[in-house]
């Protein structure tokens, strides 16, 4: 396995090749993700005048719901590693307050101390999820909250290796697939590790459930294939390829996951989420 130096610089060339297609879905992700994240939204119970860390806020959607929750006389503040995300998510919700920065490395986010920390789909992502816990474990106050997503084992997100395998064919070399515990969608598939990870940064009170939820799309297989492609590891070839090569990773694509598709309807696709919460001891 490489080492963490190593896998944080190729962290930060694979988000710079990314951020692109993040930004370019930006709008879809946010209407069509929005379950993933929504369980950890319900958990936080975010009210009125609270102080709250979005880890990995991408280009801004969920601090800006997290903003809403907050009120005027609250703070809301997303941190993620992509300057470039960050940068979409400043043109996108002019008023929210937005950190550009590693959080393996911040050591506490300016505007600590937070009530609570949201994090949606990304602490799987980092090379030292400690490292990011520890930041986020510091910037709270004592007893604050930590509710936060990720995925299940990848049996239980089917619709993801079918987007990537329907496109690979069609556009050039992908990046380097995670090893082990390498960062990527399932590096926190196993909860025991989850759970060690949390325990290491000074959190107790932890628990780790099942959730699973189903993210529902129109029925637009060029729009739905491009997102999915697009977000995704092959996202960066794809943008690279020439338009025929394009069309064909989106048709790729769309046969694979046509088993999720109802035409006339959408799109359904079945994901297994586990639902993080902790506290700040």
């Amino acid at each position: 396995m490489a080492t963490t130096t190593a896998l944080r610089a190729r962290n930060a060339d694979f988000w710079a090749r990314a951020a692109p297609g993040w930004i370019a879905h930006a709008d879809h992700h946010d209407d069509w993700s929005r379950p993933l994240g929504a369980p950890a939204l319900d958990r936080l119970s975010i009210g009125p005048r609270e102080r709250v860390l979005d880890a990995g806020c991408g280009c801004g959607g969920t601090t800006a719901d997290l903003a809403r929750a907050v009120g005027a006389a609250g703070y809301a503040v997303g941190v993620d590693l992509s300057e470039e995300m960050v940068a979409a998510a400043r043109r996108r919700h002019p008023g929210v307050e937005f950190v550009a920065g590693d959080l393996e490395t911040m050591k506490v986010v300016r505007g600590a101390p937070f009530d609570a920390a949201y994090s949606c789909m990304a602490l799987m992502l980092p090379a030292d999820p400690v490292a990011v816990l520890t930041t986020v474990m510091n910037s709270l106050h004592p007893g604050g909250r930590l509710a936060a997503t990720v995925f299940r084992e990848q049996s239980t997100v089917p619709w993801l290796p079918a987007a990537v395998l329907g496109a690979a064919a069609h556009v050039g070399a992908l990046p380097p697939l995670p090893v082990g515990d390498e960062p990527g969608p399932f590096a926190l598939a196993d909860p025991a590790r989850t759970r060690k990870a949390l325990t290491a940064a000074g959190f107790d009170t932890i628990a780790i459930e099942p959730r699973d939820v189903v993210l529902e799309t129109p029925d637009d297989p060029d729009a739905v294939t491009s997102w999915l492609i697009g977000i995704g590891p092959a996202g960066a070839a794809y943008r690279e390829a020439p338009p025929e090569a394009q069309a064909a990773a989106r048709s790729g694509a769309a046969r694979l996951l046509s088993r999720f598709r109802t035409p006339g309807v959408g799109y359904r696709l079945p994901t297994g989420i586990w639902l993080i919460t902790a506290e700040c001891a």
